[in-house]
């Protein structure tokens, strides 16, 4: 696990919002790209950046839906992306690579959670673990030659890693099928993602976090029903939002804002963070669901799953190093 698991005092918390953190920042000339950075959290770290002068690409698999949404926005396009299909993950790097341009900030805001049993790709890969893991991982690496020389890589993984490691025996939940299993170990392949390519990519400049952005209400609740979160104590029976943990969404952006952009974190890297703080870890049983578990920060274990990734993508772009 990373020694490095420690709060820093970085004098934000769970209320500050993404642009607080950027307050008095200029990211004139910076170029991001925010996947779902037309949704939910996606959407305000969208926002936050441009008003501080980066220029943001959104990759989106609706690009109507996704223009509508940031209409309005100076500084930001979007180019379609569907992290469930490599050939989509192919063309949108191949596109942003052709313009010889470098990335100094991306953003795997992307997701979905807890939906019903569904196979994607020839493989038929379990969904969650292809669209939240997978269609990222490939993305990063094809990506790769316009990180380098200086970029911060941010992975969105979620509190929800505390449901589940890698399933080793079956990471594609062939055998029984369990959605919030299923939710957790994408969101654990998250942060051990940023755990590898941080320490693949530090020499290179390129430095990686994972983090949980809080509890929010976005579109990522679409396939969770009104009584389960009901039982949760998210809502009332009349469907109001009830459980006073939860954030706005311009406070849930600012995490991945802050991991993205802060000098706070100069010369770090390979760490899960929250509330604009590097997260402590956790060791309680059962888990508390605060701070990072063991196996979320394993080096050894992030090196198995890049290996895993790699043999499922046909893509790395470290194999030849």
């Amino acid at each position: 696990m990373s020694s490095k698991q420690f709060p820093i005092n970085s004098g934000f918390g769970a209320a500050t919002t993404a642009a607080e953190v950027l307050a008095g920042r200029d990211l004139s000339g910076a170029i991001a790209i925010v996947t779902g950075g037309h949704s939910g959290l996606g959407l305000e770290t969208t926002r936050a950046l441009t008003d501080a002068g980066a220029r943001v690409i959104v990759g989106a698999r609706d690009v109507k839906s996704a223009l509508e949404r940031i209409n309005g926005i100076r500084d930001a396009q979007v180019e379609r992306l569907d992290l469930s299909d490599l050939s989509s993950v192919r063309d949108f790097a191949r596109q942003f690579l052709a313009r010889k341009q470098h990335i100094h900030i991306l953003i795997c805001s992307a997701g979905i959670m807890t939906c019903p049993e569904t196979r994607v790709g020839p493989l038929a890969w379990e969904a969650q673990f292809a669209i939240n893991h997978l269609g990222h991982y490939a993305l990063v690496n094809q990506l790769w030659p316009a990180l380098v020389g200086g970029a911060r890589v941010v992975a969105v993984s979620s509190a929800g890693h505390h449901l589940s490691a890698i399933q080793w025996d079956d990471v594609q939940f062939a055998k029984s099928y369990d959605k919030w299993r299923a939710y957790g170990q994408s969101k654990t392949a998250n942060a051990l993602f940023a755990v590898h390519l941080d320490r693949l990519g530090r020499s290179e400049g390129v430095r990686a976090f994972s983090l949980h952005p809080g509890k929010i209400f976005t579109p990522l609740q679409r396939h969770l029903s009104h009584d389960e979160m009901l039982a949760a104590g998210w809502i009332d029976a009349s469907g109001t939002p009830v459980d006073p943990t939860f954030k706005t969404t311009r406070q849930g952006a600012a995490t991945q804002v802050w991991a993205a952009t802060s000098p706070q974190l100069n010369g770090m890297g390979g760490l899960y963070c929250e509330d604009c703080e590097i997260a402590k870890m956790d060791e309680s049983e059962p888990p508390s669901f605060s701070g990072v578990r063991a196996y979320a920060s394993d080096p050894e274990q992030a090196e198995r799953l890049w290996t895993l990734s790699a043999q499922l993508t046909g893509i790395d772009a470290f194999s030849t190093r």
